[in-house]
């Protein structure tokens, strides 16, 4: 055991650092666990921007928000969470301005807002086309500015469960080598997306869903873990994104033939409808074989260099450096690609879970405010509104109880399970498993999904996760060993893969991010306007359901 305290943030992109400095604020002694440096975060890679009903650019309010964001969700989302998120936003802004962030403003001084996907009036603020990043150093100053401590280069490893609460959390020290406890009356899990289960992914290499996989196998249920989003905008070959904030600004999507193909496919919203439906109609266009090079084309060129050099300087040195085109003067090349998970752990509106003491803010929880597909924009203020909302109710838990206390035998058995990997004198190297993985994933749980193909994937998932059980270490060294944490990562990506496809076949309907054209083309509001719940059992799945949470918006068919 090397630190006690009140509040332990496993994760410190936006969601960690926001829960820290509020558990600070209520009078807590906090920590943060984190893998990286909190600046080298993926939230720090968010580029189009952070919603909010301000009206600064046209009429809106948060009720329209809700509904936009209900709708998007494709009527998934459990409305208490996202009427409760929708009225906090404006504040949660105006908090983030008098911190510093440097939003992009307009001619009369009001924050500028951008139009998003799928959204009633333009509400996204933004700063030009790097809006995370942004966030991620303003939060990183107040961190700082509250001398709040952090276990930095710690790979958070497993949850410390005693007397039925969350008691800590047992790390590999990346630094200096070795197992080490570190206590807390509270933990909030706050760690982020598993986009790299996908080959093509927007997702850094640290996004592996370690806190989704630690709470699962502690017992904690997981909520609607069949809905990966794909973004429409990733840059063709690599995959990195090109924010919404393009076509927010105006750019067109169009296939080989130079059609603006939207126009089909949601003639209203055009390139602006949710990111599903952008996705799956450029999916469409590929594979129906209008696209080039298994993609479709983003046109800038009539925005002008002055408001792409304004507003996407970003987005234009992405395309210059990983695609060789300049959009001020060509189309550049996109297609979709793994982006959020809408699914994570099960939490309240507070970030509570069904373990006492123990909570989730962030893309690795499931409050849930995106359902079945999220609203671009509402990711970057999900981390701060659950954030802050989750560190509080973790410092008053604390603060009100005293103790926490994490038996040797708990450690015991995590240096046991750890040096029968690091023993392990041949086998396979995890890469090639990992490999296999994020190809299959994309292959059979893609844009489109088939029965066949996620049965297909169950069969797959079943011989990898049977050579995960032989996978070789090479490096046996204690310090900066990333082949270890490296295949404990492998672990948890196959894993939580799992319990996504078990999800995806049970769900027989097309519904947001989880579409079946072929067998199950429609949403089925009788059958499957619920959530799936999904539990680690034995060496599986359980699979359960829960009611989504209805205040006043009724399904409806989805136009845009």
């Amino acid at each position: 055991m090397i630190g006690e305290h009140d509040v332990l943030v496993v994760g410190a992109g936006c969601a960690g650092m926001r829960a820290a400095i509020a558990a600070f604020d209520a009078g807590a002694d906090v920590a943060m666990i984190s893998k990286l440096h909190p600046t080298r975060s993926h939230s720090g890679a968010a580029e189009g921007g952070i919603n909010a009903a301000l009206g600064n650019a046209a009429e809106d309010s948060p009720e329209l928000h809700a509904y936009d964001t209900v709708k998007g969700s494709d009527y998934l989302g459990d409305q208490d969470a996202i009427e409760l998120f929708t009225a906090e936003a404006p504040g949660d802004i105006i908090q983030l301005e008098h911190w510093g962030a440097f939003f992009t403003r307009r001619e009369d001084g009001r924050l500028a807002q951008r139009p998003f996907g799928a959204a009633g009036s333009p509400r996204t603020v933004f700063a030009a086309d790097i809006t995370g990043h942004v966030l991620i150093q303003v939060l990183y100053e107040q961190v700082c500015k509250r001398d709040i401590k952090v276990y930095e280069e710690f790979f958070a490893w497993q949850i410390a469960v005693n007397d039925d609460r969350a008691q800590g959390v047992i790390c590999w020290d990346l630094l200096n080598g070795g197992l080490k406890t570190v206590r807390g009356k509270t933990v909030v899990m706050a760690t982020g997306g598993a986009g790299r289960q996908y080959r093509a992914t927007t997702n850094a290499y640290a996004c592996t869903g370690d806190g989704t996989a630690m709470a699962l196998h502690a017992g904690l249920p997981l909520k609607d873990m069949e809905f990966m989003q794909f973004h429409p905008t990733t840059l063709f070959p690599s995959g990195i994104l090109l924010t919404e904030g393009c076509r927010g600004e105006g750019a067109f999507l169009v296939n080989k033939d130079g059609e603006r193909f939207m126009q089909r496919y949601a003639p209203n919203a055009l390139e602006l409808a949710s990111r599903d439906v952008v996705s799956r109609s450029e999916q469409t266009e590929i594979d129906e074989g209008r696209g080039i090079n298994g993609s479709v084309m983003l046109d800038m060129r009539h925005l002008g260099p002055d408001r792409i050099i304004e507003r996407l300087p970003g987005s234009r040195e992405l395309s210059m450096t990983f695609a060789g085109v300049d959009p001020i003067f060509e189309p550049v090349p996109v297609r979709p690609g793994a982006h959020y998970h809408m699914g994570g752990i099960e939490t309240g509106n507070d970030g509570e879970t069904e373990l006492t003491g123990l909570y989730a803010a962030g893309e690795c929880a499931c409050v849930s405010v995106h359902g079945a597909n999220r609203l671009g924009g509402n990711s970057l203020m999900e981390t701060i509104t659950f954030g802050r909302r989750s560190g509080t109710a973790a410092a008053e838990w604390a603060l009100s109880h005293t103790t926490s206390d994490v038996p040797e035998s708990l450690e015991r058995d995590a240096e046991r399970s750890l040096r029968e990997l690091l023993d392990r004198e041949s086998g396979e190297r995890p890469w090639k498993i990992r490999d296999e993985l994020g190809q299959s994933m994309l292959e059979n749980f893609g844009v489109f999904r088939q029965e066949e193909k996620m049965l297909r994937q169950l069969e797959i998932l079943a011989d990898l996760r049977e050579r995960y059980r032989s996978v070789y270490v090479e490096d046996k060294g204690q310090v900066f060993n990333s082949d270890l944490t490296q295949a404990i990562e492998l672990g948890n990506m196959l894993d939580t893969a799992l319990c996504m496809i078990e999800a995806g076949i049970w769900r027989k309907e097309s519904r947001g991010a989880h579409a079946r054209p072929h067998d199950y083309p429609t949403r089925d509001d009788a059958n499957f306007m619920k959530h799936s719940i999904t539990r680690w059992r034995g060496d599986g799945v359980e699979l359960s359901t829960s009611p989504v949470r209805v205040t006043k918006y009724e399904p409806e068919e989805r136009k845009y």
